[in-house]
């Protein structure tokens, strides 16, 4: 949402024919209405702006009051942010709209800026959203709900408009992840310094080599250019060697977690690099493989017989993190073992882990384990795994017994929500405010203007 509201912001500089003016002052800080309409621009452009025009612009200056409070409060409170810490932010920022265009030139030629004047816009934009979302989490750092509040707010809930909660899973796997051996990867080694050297020599490009060979499907059919990225986007080992070639340099073989990799570096600007880079992965031979679905074979016969709990098996067999914690896989949303349909299907975007979780469980009844698994994991390496669905809550109105988390959640956001709106109430009736006359007839939330 941020990043959108600041495209937004960027493309209306660009755009703008409206003459300015100052429609709001807090403490030092004051809000054009340039503002406004940037923002309910972005209102507009994502479908959000039903409530009227003059309504909509009210809702947006009061929302903007509280950001000047904020930064208000900020300089009270002698609260600061590094140049250091803004530029990595902005470089962040960056990183995502030259990844969302595409490329750093139609990035510029869609701002109609160029990378230094767009980075010298954005830096006190960024810099404003740090110090609000310092003081923001000042504001609610010690917020907390016992579980009598979250009681009383369940009951306080009209019982007949409770919200259903989809059907969700509690899913254990044991995982068995065949090593690559010594061989493979020095095969794939061999492989790369033998193309390394035939782009050396002449013989091919860069680009075509990484067309033909590259097993990253996102950069290959670009001739392995990554774009420009800054620093702390790579994986460790590949950044450290990225950011320190010269332009049309091409490095020794690096390995990370994803495989092994030679890199060209196109162009540096500033301090963001843009590469080339091949990537080959080492496979787990097939025997090995074969070997990991037998084992696993053998230990779902050893649960199903009763011979051992899922729990010993998991513990005693499995390569996973999760062996310890009874192979329970974790929903990496919310850091809990509830899954449901949707949020394994959107986990699995991100993380190839969660692939076909969705097709398994919906196969398997509660304490039931499946055969073994062909699977991928989140560092593209095959494996097998076994599945067990723990438990299984069908889709129901929300209740404490079996949603408590979930309730917990609400009730946390509307006392953190209660906090702030008493933090605006104390500070507004202690600040300079002015809010032109062209904004009286206002129906806000708060009155900003009462001293």
């Amino acid at each position: 949402m941020v990043l959108v509201l600041l495209s937004v912001q960027l493309f209306a500089q660009k755009q703008s024919q409206v003459i300015d003016k100052v429609v709001a002052v807090v403490g030092k800080n004051i809000i054009l209405q340039s503002d406004i309409e940037n923002q309910y621009m972005q209102y507009r452009l994502q479908g959000g702006a039903q409530g009227g025009y003059q309504p909509m612009h009210c809702d947006i200056l009061e929302s903007m009051l509280f950001q000047k409070l904020m930064l208000n409060q900020a300089e009270m409170d002698s609260i600061t942010v590094t140049d250091d810490q803004v530029d990595a932010k902005m470089m962040q920022d960056i990183g995502y709209y030259i990844a969302q265009f595409g490329s750093q030139e139609k990035m510029e030629s869609v701002f109609g800026k160029t990378l230094p004047e767009i980075k010298e816009e954005l830096r006190p934009m960024v810099r404003d959203r740090m110090l609000q979302e310092q003081v923001q989490n000042n504001i609610i750092q010690n917020v907390v709900v016992t579980p009598s509040e979250v009681k009383a707010f369940y009951m306080d809930m009209p019982q007949d408009s409770l919200p259903m909660v989809n059907a969700e899973y509690e899913i254990a796997q044991i995982v068995k992840r065949p090593p690559v051996s010594i061989d493979e990867k020095l095969k794939v080694k061999d492989r790369l310094y033998q193309i390394r050297k035939r782009i050396l020599s002449g013989e091919s490009s860069f680009s075509t080599m990484a067309i033909l060979y590259s097993e990253d499907p996102g950069s290959a059919k670009k001739g392995g250019e990554l774009g420009f990225v800054g620093k702390g986007e790579f994986a460790p080992a590949f950044e450290t060697v990225a950011f320190n070639l010269r332009d049309g340099e091409i490095s020794e073989v690096v390995e990370t977690e994803f495989g092994f990799h030679i890199i060209q570096l196109i162009e540096r600007r500033d301090d963001m690099v843009n590469c080339r880079h091949i990537l080959l992965s080492a496979k787990v031979p097939v025997e090995a493989l074969e070997k990991a679905q037998n084992e696993l074979d053998s230990v779902a016969a050893l649960v199903r017989n009763g011979e051992m709990t899922f729990d010993e098996a998991c513990k005693k067999f499995s390569d996973d993190d999760s062996k310890n914690n009874g192979g329970y896989v974790t929903n990496a949303a919310t850091g809990g073992n509830r899954l449901s349909i949707a949020d394994l299907k959107e986990l699995e975007q991100y993380y190839p882990e969660y692939g076909n979780l969705d097709f398994i469980i919906s196969r398997l009844g509660e304490n039931e384990i499946s055969d073994p698994l062909p699977m991928t994991t989140n560092e593209k390496k095959d494996a097998f795994r076994l599945v067990m669905v723990k438990k299984k809550v069908e889709a129901h109105k929300a209740n404490l017994t079996d949603d408590y988390n979930l309730i917990q959640g609400w009730a946390l956001e509307m006392k953190k929500q209660q906090a702030r709106e008493n933090w605006i109430r104390e500070k507004a009736n202690k600040a300079y405010i002015r809010i032109d006359e062209n904004y009286a007839d206002c129906e806000f939330n708060f009155d900003w203007l009462t001293k």
